[in-house]
C-alpha cells in the first residue's frame, strides 16, 4: 500500500509540477550546449502566403467585431486570404461578412460540425500557410506576421499562437481558474517549444503548412489537436509563438467551463486512441516524452490517482499512524476544504481568488473522468455546443 501510494502521488505531482521543472531544467541544459533557438528574421517581400480561416456558427453578437479586428492584421496585402466559413448558421452572421467584399464567404445550409467546414474552407485554398482561428477571438495585430515569420525554417510544420483569458477584477471561478489555467500552460509551452515541439495546439489561434494539412475524420473531437499532432508525427515541430495571441473572455461560468472541459477529456481520449503509435518512446524520442508528460498523464491516470492517493492515504493513517501519513492526510484535507469554500463563494458570488484556484483544478479532473465515461459510451459529439462566455 505503501509503494502504490508514493508512486501515485509522484505522478501527481510530476504531471501537474514536476514535469514543468524537468522541462526547465532541460531547456537550461540545451541553452547551455546549444545557445537559445533564434527567432527567424524575414522580410515582409519574402514572408509566405497565407491564408486566415475563421469557422463561424451563429455568431452575429461579434461577428462585426471580428470582422473589424480582422482587417486590422498587418500582413502584405497581396500574400493575405481571409475566408470565413458559416456553414449551418441559422442567424444573420452569413448576411454580415457578405456585406464585407475584401472578405471571401462560404456558406451552405445545414450543419455537419466544425471540422467538416473547416476542411471545406482548406480546400478553397492554395496558399502556403493557412492559419487558423474562432469567430469569438480577437487577435493582435502582428499576429499573422509573427507566426509566419517561422515557417523560413523547413523543420517547422505548424505554428501555434497563445491563447489568453480576459479577466476583471473580480473575476469569478471560471474566470480565476481559466486564466491562471493558461498562464501556466503557456509557460510549459514555450519550454516545449524551445526543448523540442509543443504538444498540439489550440484551436483559437494556430496554423500549417498547406502542404502537410491532413484532414481528420469529421466525427474528430479535438480537430486542432489532431491536426497539429499529425504533422509532428510526420518529424516536424510545431513551434510556439507567444507575441502572436487570441483574447477571448472567460467561460460565462463554471457549468459552461464544465461542459467544455468534459468535451475536450473526451477528445483528449479519441486522440490517444488514435495517436497510439506516439506512445512508442523508441520511435518518437522527445515527442513522445513530451505528449506523455504534457497531456497523457492527465487525460488518463492522474484523476484517477488523486482518487487513489486519498484512499490510501485513509488506510495508512488508520493502520500506519506515521507521522508523515498524517500530515500527507492534513494536506490533501486542506486543498479539498479550499476547493469546497470555492465552490460555496462561487455559489454565494463571493470573490477569494485563493479558493478558485484548488476549486478549478477539482473541476478539471472531474471533467476528465467524466469525458472519459461520455467517450467510452459513445455520447460525445464531435458537432460543437459552443460554451457561453462572458460579454
Amino acid at each position: 500500500m505503501q509503494l502504490i501510494f508514493w508512486i501515485s502521488i509522484f505522478l501527481i505531482v510530476y504531471t501537474f509540477v514536476g514535469y514543468g521543472f524537468v522541462l526547465y531544467l532541460l531547456i537550461k541544459i540545451r541553452r547551455a550546449m546549444k545557445g537559445r533557438r533564434p527567432v527567424p528574421v524575414v522580410s515582409p517581400e519574402l514572408l509566405p502566403s497565407c491564408t486566415l480561416i475563421i469557422a463561424a456558427y451563429n455568431e452575429e453578437d461579434f461577428i462585426r467585431e471580428k470582422i473589424i479586428n480582422t482587417l486590422e492584421l498587418e500582413y502584405p496585402e497581396d500574400k493575405l486570404d481571409v475566408i470565413f466559413v458559416t456553414d449551418g448558421s441559422t442567424d444573420n452572421t452569413p448576411q454580415i461578412i457578405a456585406g464585407y467584399p475584401q472578405l471571401r464567404l462560404l456558406h451552405k445550409d445545414g450543419r455537419s460540425g466544425k471540422i467538416a467546414a473547416v476542411h471545406r474552407a482548406v480546400e478553397q485554398t492554395s496558399s502556403e500557410i493557412v492559419v487558423f482561428t474562432d469567430a469569438n477571438t480577437f487577435l493582435n495585430k502582428n499576429a499573422l506576421l509573427n507566426i509566419c515569420r517561422h515557417y523560413a525554417d523547413a523543420s517547422v510544420g505548424a505554428v501555434a499562437g497563445e491563447k489568453r483569458i480576459a479577466m476583471e477584477d473580480n473575476a469569478d471561478a471560471s474566470s480565476a481558474g481559466e486564466g491562471f489555467y493558461w498562464k501556466y500552460e503557456s509557460t510549459l509551452k514555450k519550454w516545449d517549444s524551445e526543448l523540442y515541439s509543443v504538444v498540439g495546439a489550440a484551436g483559437e489561434l494556430f496554423s500549417v503548412r498547406r502542404t502537410l494539412y491532413e484532414p481528420v475524420g469529421d466525427h474528430a473531437i479535438l480537430d486542432d489537436f489532431m491536426i497539429s499532432m499529425r504533422i509532428a508525427q510526420k518529424g516536424f515541430r510545431i513551434i510556439y509563438e507567444p507575441e502572436s495571441y487570441a483574447v477571448e473572455t472567460a467561460s460565462e461560468d463554471v457549468s459552461e467551463e464544465l461542459k467544455r472541459k468534459i468535451r475536450i477529456a473526451a477528445g483528449g481520449i479519441q486522440s490517444i486512441v488514435w495517436l497510439a503509435p506516439l506512445l512508442n518512446i523508441f520511435r518518437y524520442g522527445t515527442l513522445s516524452f513530451q505528449y506523455v508528460s504534457h497531456r497523457v498523464l492527465r487525460w488518463t491516470l492522474t484523476p484517477f490517482l488523486l482518487i487513489l492517493a486519498f484512499l490510501i492515504n485513509i488506510w495508512l493513517v488508520i493502520n500506519d499512524g506515521n507521522f508523515l501519513y498524517c500530515l500527507t492526510f492534513f494536506a490533501q484535507v486542506i486543498f479539498y476544504g479550499l476547493a469546497y469554500l470555492g465552490f460555496v463563494n462561487e455559489r454565494k458570488q463571493i470573490r477569494i481568488k485563493a479558493f478558485f484556484i484548488p476549486y478549478y483544478f477539482c473541476i478539471m479532473n472531474y471533467a476528465v473522468l467524466a469525458g472519459i465515461v461520455r467517450y467510452f459510451r459513445g455520447n460525445q459529439s464531435a458537432i460543437w455546443e459552443k460554451a457561453r462566455r462572458k460579454a
